[in-house]
C-alpha cells in the first residue's frame, strides 16, 4: 500500500503533463505540423499526373471505296500527264509495295483525273472523322459535355472553319471547350497530339478528358504531275483516321502512358527538306520525298532512343550499352559496331509507323527486332497502305484483334514525320480489349495465315 500511495501521485503528474502537451502544443510542434501539411500539399499539386488512354477507335472504310492495284494502274495508264515510262514506274512501286487490293481511297480518286475541290475535301473529312468519333463515344459511353479539350491533326487540309469546329458543330460540344488544330507535321502528328493532350491534362482538374482526332485528307494533296519523287504519295497514301480519349482518371482506362518523347531535327537542312511540299517545274503542287529520307529517319530515331533509353530499358541493357560505348571511345582501333539494346526486354509489342516496307525493314534491322515484332506494321501496310499518322493505332488494333495483348504488356509506338520528327511513346496495358468489331474485324481469318516475312521492300 505504501508503494502504491507513492507511485500514484507521480503517475497523475505525468498524465497531467502529457494532457497539457496534447491540448496545448508548443509553437515548434505547430510549425512542424504546418510544414508537413504544406510539403504534402505541394507534392500532390506539383507531381506529374498520370495520363491514361480510356479507349481508341479506327476508321473502317466502306467497301465501295476499295481501290485495287489494277484500278490504280488503269487510271495511271489513262492519265494525260503520265507517259509510259512513269506508268511503268508506278506499276513497279505498286508491285514491290506488297499492298493488298483492299486499300481505300476517297470518292474523288474514282475519276480518271482525280478532282478534289473544297466541297469534296470537306465531305472526305466528314466521311472519316464523324464515324470514328461515333465509334469512340459508343465504346467509352462518355457524355459529350465531359470533353474539356479537342485536339485534331491533319497536315494538308486546313479549312475555315477548322476541322475542330466541324466536330464541335456536329456533336454540340460545350462552349468553353479548348480546341487545338495541328497541321504540317505529317505522319508523326498523332503522337505529337497525344503529347500535347498529356501536357494540357497536367494543368486541368483531375478526371478531365481530352479528345484527340488524327486523320489525313488525301484528296486535296493529289499530285497531278510526273515527278517521280512526288508521285509516291499518290501511290502509297490511303484513307485513315483514329480517335483517342485521354484522361487523368484511371476509371475505365485501357492503357497508361508510360512516357512520350519528341525529337525534332529541322535545324538540319537535309532533314528539313526530306519531306517537302512544293511545286514542280510545271507548277503542280505535291509532296516531294528526298533520297536522304531513310538516313534522316535513322538519325532521328537514334537521337530519340538516346534521349529515352534510360526511361525504358532495364539496368542490364543500359550497362551493356555503356560498356560498349566507353570501350569504343578508349579503344578507338577496335572495329566493332555499336551495341544494340534488346528492346524486347522493355516492350512486348511494337507499333512502327507503316510508311512502307523499306521503312519498317530499316527500323527492324536498326533495333534488331524479330519478324513477329514488326508483323503489326507489315500487315497494316499490306492491308490498308500508308495510313500516315493513324497507322500506329491500326497496328495496336491488329495486336488486340489477334488476342496478343495481355494486362501489363508494354507497347512501343514509333512515329516519323515531316520536319523531320521522330516521336515515340510507351504504353502499359491495363485492360485488354473485348471489342471484336474493330478495323480488322473482316480480315483476321485471312491475316492469321499470312507471314510478314513475305513483304517486299520498296
Amino acid at each position: 500500500m505504501t508503494l502504491t500511495a507513492a507511485v500514484l501521485p507521480k503517475v497523475a503528474q505525468w498524465l497531467a503533463a502529457a494532457h497539457e502537451c496534447v491540448t496545448q502544443p508548443s509553437p515548434i510542434h505547430l510549425l512542424v505540423v504546418a510544414l508537413l501539411i504544406v510539403t504534402a500539399t505541394a507534392y500532390l499539386a506539383l507531381r506529374p499526373k498520370t495520363v491514361y488512354l480510356v479507349d481508341y477507335a479506327c476508321f473502317r472504310p466502306r467497301s465501295n471505296f476499295r481501290y485495287t492495284k489494277a484500278t490504280f494502274f488503269e487510271h495511271a495508264h489513262l492519265s494525260p500527264f503520265l507517259d509510259d515510262s512513269t506508268t511503268n514506274f508506278i506499276a513497279a512501286i505498286l508491285d514491290r509495295s506488297n499492298m493488298s487490293d483492299q486499300t481505300y481511297v476517297p470518292p474523288a480518286f474514282g475519276y480518271i483525273e482525280p478532282y478534289c475541290g473544297l466541297d469534296e475535301a470537306r465531305a472526305e473529312a466528314e466521311l472519316i472523322v464523324f464515324p470514328v468519333i461515333d465509334d469512340l463515344l459508343t465504346k467509352t459511353r462518355i457524355n459529350n459535355n465531359a470533353i474539356g479539350v479537342l485536339i485534331t491533326n491533319c497536315s494538308l487540309f486546313c479549312p475555315v472553319p477548322s476541322i475542330s469546329d466541324m466536330i464541335v458543330n456536329r456533336y454540340k460540344l460545350r462552349d468553353d471547350l479548348r480546341i487545338v488544330n495541328l497541321s504540317g507535321m505529317a505522319c508523326s502528328a498523332s503522337l505529337t497530339a497525344v503529347g500535347l493532350a498529356s501536357n494540357m491534362l497536367q494543368v486541368m482538374p483531375w478526371g478531365s478528358h481530352v479528345l484527340v482526332v488524327s486523320t489525313e485528307i488525301i484528296g486535296p494533296s493529289y499530285y497531278a504531275g510526273d515527278n517521280r519523287s512526288m508521285l509516291l504519295g499518290n501511290i502509297l497514301f490511303r484513307m485513315s483516321g483514329a480517335a483517342k480519349l485521354l484522361s487523368t482518371s484511371r476509371s475505365k482506362a485501357r492503357f497508361r502512358l508510360q512516357y512520350l518523347t519528341r525529337t525534332i531535327t529541322a535545324a538540319n537542312n537535309d532533314a528539313y527538306r526530306c519531306v517537302y511540299q512544293e511545286e514542280d517545274e510545271k507548277g503542280n503542287l505535291g509532296i516531294a520525298l528526298s533520297r536522304e529520307l531513310m538516313n534522316v529517319a535513322e538519325d532521328a530515331l537514334k537521337a530519340n532512343i538516346m534521349a529515352t533509353g534510360s526511361l525504358v530499358l532495364p539496368a542490364s541493357e543500359l550497362l551493356k550499352f555503356l560498356f560498349f560505348y566507353v570501350t569504343k571511345k578508349m579503344l578507338f582501333w577496335w572495329k566493332v559496331g555499336p551495341y544494340i539494346p534488346n528492346f524486347s526486354l522493355a516492350f512486348e509489342h511494337f507499333c512502327i509507323h507503316a510508311g512502307g516496307p523499306a521503312v519498317i525493314t530499316s527500323v527492324q534491322h536498326g533495333l534488331n527486332l524479330s519478324n513477329k515484332h514488326v508483323e503489326p506494321s507489315r500487315m497494316t501496310f499490306h492491308q490498308f497502305g500508308n495510313q500516315m499518322s493513324a497507322s500506329v493505332w491500326y497496328e495496336l488494333a491488329y495486336i488486340e484483334a489477334k488476342g496478343q495483348m495481355k494486362k501489363g504488356n508494354k507497347v512501343w509506338m514509333i512515329g516519323f514525320g515531316a520536319g523531320y520528327e521522330c516521336n515515340t511513346a510507351g504504353w502499359v496495358c491495363i485492360q485488354p480489349s473485348s471489342d471484336v468489331d474493330g478495323p480488322w474485324a473482316n480480315y483476321m481469318d485471312h491475316h492469321s495465315t499470312m507471314s510478314p516475312t513475305n513483304a517486299k521492300q520498296t
